[in-house]
């Protein structure tokens, strides 16, 4: 039974990575120049407000998300604020998740920009 699962997964490994290597026909910013100028700052301004509203929502819901259990924690018991506690290491995690994601949107964003 067990080399029956082996193969299975060797065969959703095979897939995976077959399905990863296709080949994607996209452009750049870089390539809509030429008549589009107007397109392009469209795009480029698009992209920013985006990137920014995006970023200002995360870090809204983080800010009051951690009021309410700041006061949660405070207001709570004994054992309410060790259940506190414990919600608190994943709304840290994704709190970091956001803030690293939103800055390195706003990193490749710039790059893409220059280039």
């Amino acid at each position: 039974m067990k080399k029956v699962e082996k193969i299975i997964a060797i065969i959703a490994i095979s897939i995976v990575i077959i399905s990863l290597t296709t080949l994607s026909y996209g452009f750049g910013i870089k390539d809509l120049k030429g008549t589009q100028d107007v397109q392009v700052a469209g795009l480029k301004a698009a992209g920013n407000t985006m990137i920014t509203v995006i970023t200002t929502i995360g870090i809204v819901i983080s800010v009051v998300m951690l009021i309410i259990i700041g006061i949660k924690y405070m207001m709570g018991s004994t054992s309410e604020k060790a259940e506190y506690k414990k919600s608190l290491i994943p709304y840290v995690i994704g709190a970091g998740i956001l803030f690293s994601a939103s800055s390195i949107a706003q990193i490749i964003y710039n790059l893409a920009i220059e280039m």
